[in-house]
This record gives structure tokens, sequence and C-alpha cells, in this order.
């Protein structure tokens, strides 16, 4: 099920965008902090946000920003001043499309839906191992979880991609250290336990926690 954000100010608006939304079996969430939009972002983790250009406090653009620090998620501008000026800087600001206001609810849909398709459905096709909601890209060495790309060090994506590919069963740490060690610099007992410590933490960061299980004296399981 995919997770809207709606950040609008004028409850009418969120309250009826928010039930035709889930009206069509999606998730959606009206944003009410106005001065702290990302606190909700993060909570929420959304696949895409419908974003107003006139808020309180911030407008559309500022937290299009912030949301393009952290994420690739795609965002979808809402606006009355649909004049070239904002489409285009909504466009060079990070936005995935633009909607004048006042829109048909039906046509908000069919926009809503049609970029979900081009960023998800298509990312699908792409060589990727998923567990748990976690995508690693085999493309691009990418990880990302609930719309958000999480950074990874070659030995992270390489850790990763030995773990997934093996999911359900127990790797071995001399297996894991062979495989590193086949694409770079000698990897040793500590580098490899450092290593794996590192990318724990980086994966709680981004909310996947207890995703690399220790088997003692056994190795590691993504289970």
């Amino acid at each position: 099920m995919y997770r809207i954000l709606i950040v609008e100010d004028d409850a009418v608006i969120a309250a009826a965008v928010k039930k035709h939304l889930k009206n069509w079996g999606m998730e959606a969430l009206c944003a009410h902090d106005f001065q702290d939009v990302m606190h909700t972002f993060l909570q929420f983790q959304p696949h895409l946000v419908l974003l107003d250009l006139a808020l309180p406090c911030y407008n559309g653009y500022h937290w299009c920003a912030e949301i393009r620090r952290v994420s690739t998620v795609p965002v979808v501008f809402l606006s009355s001043a649909s004049d070239n000026m904002n489409i285009v800087m909504a466009m060079n600001m990070g936005g995935d499309d633009f909607i004048a206001k006042p829109f048909d609810l039906d046509v908000l849909l069919a926009k809503v839906q049609a970029v979900l398709r081009r960023s998800y459905d298509l990312a699908e096709s792409r060589p990727a191992l998923s567990h748990r909601g976690a995508t690693l890209d085999l493309s691009d060495a990418t990880l990302t979880y609930r719309g958000q790309k999480i950074e990874l060090t070659k030995n992270d994506y390489r850790i990763l991609q030995a773990l997934m590919e093996n999911r359900g069963r127990i790797i071995s740490r001399a297996a894991l250290m062979e495989r590193l060690w086949a694409t770079d610099s000698y990897v040793d007992e500590n580098t490899l336990s450092v290593s794996v410590a590192r990318l724990r933490k980086k994966l709680e960061a981004a909310g996947l926690t207890d995703f690399i299980t220790t088997k003692k004296g056994l190795g590691y399981i993504v289970e």
C-alpha cells in the first residue's frame, strides 16, 4: 500500500484529497505541524508527497529542498499560482509534477498514480534484491527503504549483497571476508566486525532494526 503525505494548510482540500486517495487503496496522512514538516515526513516515510506551495511559516520550495536532502521520494506540487515561473521553479527544486488549483480529484489521482508508476514500477524492473521493505539496487549499489535512499560504502554494499542473496541462510565470517577480499585489499576479522557494526548503525538509523542477525560462532544471517 502506497503512503501519501499531504502537506496542505487548507483543511477542506486536505481532507477531500485524503478521503479520495484512501478510497483508491492508498494510505494518506495530512501534515498539521507546518513549522516542522520534516518530523512528519520522517515519521511517516511516504512513497509520495503532495506539497502545497503557499504554506504557513515556510513555503513548499523550502520543504521540497529539505526533503531532497534526505530522500528521492517523488514530490508533486499543488498551487493556485500556476504561472510558468512557478512551474519551472518547482521542477528545478526537485518536484516531479505540478497540479494547478482548483483541480479535479480524479485528475489528481491519475497524476499521483502516474508518478508512482514511474518511480516504483520501473524501479522494480531493475536488477534488485528486496527484503523487509528494503531494496538493494544492483545496478547502482544503492539501498532504498520507505522512499529513503541509504548511502552505502563499497563494503556495506558487498556485505548486504552477500547476505540478501542468501537470505534465510547463515553466511560464515570466512565467506564474507573472502567476498570482500576478492574485490578489494585484505580484510581481517577485526575489519569485518567494524564494517558490520557500522552498517548495522546505518540501517538502524534508517528504521531497519535487527536487519542483520549474528549467529554466535557461525556467522551472520538476514532472516
